[in-house]
């Protein structure tokens, strides 16, 4: 059976830590307790020479006086619980006075203030969060009438009078001056043939206004130039809260503007569907609070109740029950608020949303995790076993052919070698994320939660090791193949394009819109990667900073892609010179821009961070990868120009830069080295319990930090040893970049340094206008 404090622990929400009644100090002042019984006993012990029989006499009374005589009430008013109202303010607060002295009275008056102190700070943190539920339902319902009346008043005037020539989805609008995020939707006549407004429109109208939504030059009913009342209505688009919906209705809005009507008179009904998934998705967003605002209440219960019978048991008394009556009727107990809210939302969310489908309402609001799968454990065991029988034939076959041998190693490792090096390192990576996976579930860090993840189709160890296995075994096959057929005499540009066709298997597999290998997955990793190359025009989520931090680590990677597409452009084009795929002018170019790349984007991603928080921290995280950029283009420079002088500023560079990563692994990123910590060097809080374990990581995470040094170091080796070795130390980059994630998870699970909230807040489209 599980210690409830481990249950706790596990089920705490991270952002409302602080929040919890604190079990684990209640839990030692309960010890203290027991322990300050025992002098008292020891001494009476030493000093008595034997018991009479009136101490068996005076025992066997005063439990006859508990159990018959009437004193078990006196036993419940041991204590007294008085709800008093703090001066200056309505809200109340417990305090407890003993009715009957304790042998340990000062330990027992001590635990009962801090029991106080816990249960005033739960059920205040308890209505805050009500209070704040409840008025974004409020509001919420109100978006809900606004965005129903909305659509009644298109539904009319589309019914009434759009011409066939027009869309029959489009309505009269025009833009207001305002933010760009902003948009005012005008509902007039398009042709000369169309009404005044109608008495309906004119009532749903004024609802709306009544329901605090300005319809613009709604009081002077200002007309267009062909005499028709010209009205508006706000509807935001809030480009950092929903980035795919945003640019969608932007890129919507500038083509209407641009191409279908220059002048900007029409609007799709997209951002009508734009306002309603917003709307939808703060529903959802409102009942995961609810649900976790629940949670929240039924744990302190159980806390309160678990502490209170531990007290009983080391006070040998009854004092708890009246105590628990009074936690029992406390606000975060007693009000139905919270479920009330639940219910309302279920059915709202089922009537509009849903279509009157419960069950499909609730796969949105309580969306359920996928079981672990026996199959997808024997796939994996069976994906590993074709991969290490496959790459023993590889390597038999390799040495049969003399694939490396000097005649045969230059053509084999310029054009099929960086192809299998992409798979190879994209493979490693996949299973070091696996192991992420699997670490994270078993110290019970929410990374579900932390990267927004959905339970129903997040990806659990098992996928991510089933995907890598299948994906080797995959690329190792088709490096079997292509051996069979050299050694069958097919000539190499017959065969070499082999790597590139399961390059592009692979792209079309990513791309792939039927609902097969992990689809969700699949587009989830499209939609981040698309988010980081368009950085400075979405709001950084910490999945897109957490991935941009795992391509700095692949530059090896997109450099090995570099290659792959020189040569199959130069077979295409039929111009193949293998030194411009290794030391042309233009390759060089793209080389450094390569190399760049993934510091730019998370440079970027650090200026849109500081823009949105005004937090100098993300100007300074942006300063580490500008070193990085520069490092990185002094050892490319250096590789080619080997002299002195480059060599110091790369030394230089790569030192400064290095020194200014491990201070942000360990201090900002983990949150080591904090001197004050109760952990010497540390931080306070850990989720493994053996701490030589973080001072092992910080070794290592310092190890494969200075890998560079090799690369400056110039050894003289052969081609293929060269290349072994860039790809073993291309490898030690992804495994240190799978060691750095479950620590900086860790540090994010503990103590939410991201800064992200327990429930999101998703921005409304509707809202008045103040201009």
């Amino acid at each position: 059976m599980v210690k409830f404090s481990k249950e706790l622990e596990a089920q705490l929400i991270p952002e409302w830590k602080e929040a919890f009644v604190n079990y684990w100090q209640l839990k030692k002042q309960i010890k203290r307790i027991k322990l300050s019984k025992i002098p008292k006993q020891s001494h009476t012990v030493e000093g008595d020479f034997g018991h009479s029989i009136f101490d068996s006499i005076h025992l066997l009374a005063k439990k006859f006086s508990y159990n018959f005589s009437g004193s078990r009430d006196d036993n419940f008013n041991i204590i007294k619980v008085r709800k008093k109202t703090r001066k200056g303010s309505d809200e109340e607060i417990y305090e407890t006075e003993l009715a009957q002295l304790f042998s340990e009275e000062d330990e027992v008056r001590v635990f009962f203030v801090r029991l106080d102190e816990e249960l005033n700070k739960v059920n205040q943190f308890y209505k805050k969060q009500e209070g704040e539920f409840v008025e974004r339902g409020e509001t919420l319902n109100k978006q809900l009438q606004i965005l129903h009346d909305l659509k009644q008043i298109i539904s009319d005037r589309r019914r009434k009078s759009s011409p066939p020539s027009k869309p029959s989805n489009a309505e009269v609008f025009s833009r207001s001056p305002a933010r760009n995020s902003d948009y005012s939707v005008s509902f007039g006549d398009s042709d000369e043939t169309n009404s005044e407004v109608s008495q309906t429109d004119e009532a749903i109208m004024t609802t709306l206004e009544k329901n605090g939504i300005n319809f613009v030059n709604s009081g002077r009913r200002t007309k267009t130039k062909k005499g028709k009342p010209k009205m508006g209505i706000r509807i935001d688009v809030p480009v950092a809260s929903n980035p795919s919906g945003a640019i969608t209705a932007i890129t919507s809005m500038l083509w209407e503007d641009l191409v279908n009507n220059p002048t900007g008179e029409f609007i799709h009904k997209r951002k009508i569907q734009c306002a309603e998934k917003i709307i939808r998705s703060a529903f959802v967003e409102l009942y995961r609070g609810l649900g976790l605002l629940k949670t929240y209440s039924t744990l302190n219960m159980v806390a309160f109740s678990k502490i209170l019978k531990k007290f009983d048991k080391v006070s040998c008394q009854k004092a708890s029950t009246n105590y628990l009556k009074e936690v029992k009727r406390s606000h975060f107990i007693s009000s139905d608020k919270v479920v009330r809210l639940m219910d309302e939302v279920e059915s709202i969310f089922t009537k509009h949303f849903a279509n009157n489908d419960r069950k499909k309402a609730m796969k949105f609001l309580r969306p359920q995790q996928n079981k672990d799968s026996h199959m997808t454990t024997f796939l994996v065991g069976l994906s590993t076993g074709c991969f290490v029988s496959l790459f023993c034939v590889f390597a038999i076959l390799a040495h049969l052919c003399g694939i490396f041998s000097p005649t045969k190693e230059p053509a084999y490792m310029e054009t099929v070698y960086p192809v299998f090096s992409v798979f190879a390192l994209l493979s490693l990576h996949l299973f070091m994320y696996g192991c992420n996976l699997f670490m994270w579930k078993n110290t019970r860090i929410n990374y579900n939660f932390i990267f927004e993840f959905s339970p129903s189709t997040a990806l659990k160890h098992r996928d991510a090791f089933l995907i890598c296995t299948t994906l080797m075994t995959t690329v190792v096959g088709a490096m079997v193949i292509h051996l069979l057929l050299r050694a069958a005499g097919f000539a190499p540009g017959q065969i070499d394009a082999i790597p590139g066709i399961l390059l592009l298997c692979f792209i079309v597999l990513l791309i792939c819109p039927f609902d097969i290998f992990y689809r969700p997955t699949r587009y989830c990793f499209i939609r981040v990667i698309r988010n980081i190359v368009c950085s400075p025009f979405y709001k950084v989520l910490l999945v897109d900073f957490f991935m941009a931090d795992q391509l700095t680590s692949q530059i090896p990677l997109l450099r090995h892609l570099e290659t792959t597409g020189c040569h199959i452009l130069a077979e295409v084009f039929k111009t193949h010179h293998p030194e411009t795929c290794h030391s042309g002018r233009l390759y060089m170019e793209i080389t450094y821009i390569i190399s760049f790349l993934p510091y730019f984007w998370r440079a970027l991603q650090c200026l849109r961070r500081w823009h949105d928080d005004s937090d100098v921290n993300h100007l300074a995280n942006m300063g580490k990868y500008v070193s990085a950029m520069v490092a990185a283009g002094a050892r490319i420079t250096y590789s080619r120009i080997d002299n002195p002088l480059w060599f110091a500023i790369v030394l230089i560079t790569s030192v400064v830069a290095t020194t200014y990563q491990l201070y942000w692994d360990f201090v900002k990123d983990w949150g080591f080295l904090n001197p004050n910590s109760r952990n010497p060097w540390l931080r306070d809080d850990l989720v493994l319990k053996n701490k030589s374990v973080y001072y092992m990581s910080m070794g290592l995470n310092f190890l494969l930090r200075v890998t560079w040094v090799q690369t400056v170091m110039h050894f003289r080796v052969g081609p293929v040893q060269s290349r072994l070795l860039e790809f073993f130390l291309a490898s030690l980059e992804v495994i240190r970049r799978g060691h750095w994630n479950f620590y900086r998870l860790e540090n994010e699970h503990l103590n939410n340094v991201g800064r992200y909230r327990a429930v999101k807040t998703v921005p409304l489209p509707f809202r008045e206008d103040s201009d």
